[in-house]
């Protein structure tokens, strides 16, 4: 009989679609049907946390906080709570450029082909004061989340893919999945080796020339977020708009083409990668370059490429 250290690991892998974003899923594993009840399981544990936390499920606990913005705060779950949490803890140290408040602005910019015009700009203004971290009331002892004002709304966009690469990582690894790379649009995590016993690698392309060359860097144990400004925009007088938005303006940001953020939290390389976008070169890499076992590569709108002090 052929033990199980003397057997062959493989690869088994499988794209979900959830919450309209396509979730590649690759486990090393020992046996193809364990690996796919593996990736069944990661499927379950996403559509578990999209109930938890989509604003467009009428019965989850972000659309039930938006429900009673300004009226009375609601009880939530602790995971629920510590999300937002976090979310208030990434806001104070980027001084407002990451705001999960800017969900207002939903209701007036939409990426998704529909959008031929600009905003009126008395729309935009009149929604920023509803945009404020610091409205967000957090209750730990009764754990309560309050939004102080009413017609303010969170939303977890520029967090909830790297929330669920972590989650889905960590449940993997409790069934004893050997290693495995997850990736969600833009944003992947990884953990043991490949099947060769080789790292899990990420590859960027180091300009935007037609001359296009790719950098490898290795993902050992950790996580990374790529995001680029124009992967959905709004074309209006023959000028781009990215979807990114800078929560201290309501308009979408320039200046930079693409932030590439290294941590070992998908989680956090998730949100800084946007982050980043709204504080600029200068004073993003100011604040990558305090935070332990984080690094970032952007292209600037020049095409010239800066990056964190650990990488250079």
């Amino acid at each position: 009989m052929i033990s199980a250290q003397e057997q062959q690991y493989i690869a088994v892998k499988r794209t979900v679609n959830l919450m309209s974003v396509n979730f590649q899923i690759t486990v090393v594993v020992l046996d193809s049907e364990i690996g796919f009840i593996n990736i069944a399981e990661a499927a379950a544990e996403i559509k578990r946390i999209e109930a938890l936390i989509s604003p467009l499920k009428e019965d989850s606990e972000t659309s039930l906080v938006n429900n009673y913005a300004g009226i009375k705060p609601v009880q939530v779950s602790r995971e629920f709570f510590e999300i937002v949490e976090r979310a208030t803890h990434y806001a104070a140290i980027s001084k407002g450029s990451f705001d999960i408040t800017d969900a207002v602005l939903d209701d007036l910019w939409r990426f998704d082909g529909t959008m031929k015009y600009m905003p009126v700009r008395s729309e935009v203004e009149k929604l920023l004061p509803k945009i404020n971290y610091k409205s967000i009331v957090l209750n730990k002892e009764k754990q309560t989340v309050f939004l102080e004002n009413e017609g303010m709304k969170i939303s977890f966009k520029a967090i909830a893919k790297g929330y669920i690469l972590d989650k889905v990582k960590e449940l993997l690894i409790s069934k004893q999945v050997k290693g495995g790379m997850i990736k969600a649009s833009g944003v992947v995590t990884s953990w043991g080796t490949k099947i060769s016993g080789k790292k899990w690698m990420l590859g960027l392309e180091n300009s935007e020339n037609i001359q296009k060359s790719i950098d490898w860097f290795p993902l050992i144990e950790s996580s990374a977020s790529t995001s680029n400004l124009f992967e959905k925009y709004i074309n209006s007088n023959n000028h781009k708009y990215s979807y990114i938005l800078n929560p201290k303006t309501g308009y979408p940001v320039e200046e930079i083409n693409r932030v590439t953020i290294f941590s070992k939290k998908a989680e956090l390389s998730d949100t800084l990668a946007t982050t980043l976008f709204v504080m600029g070169k200068e004073e993003g890499l100011a604040l990558i370059n305090q935070i332990p076992n984080t690094e970032a590569i952007i292209l600037g709108a020049n095409n010239v490429i800066y990056k964190s002090s650990g990488l250079k």
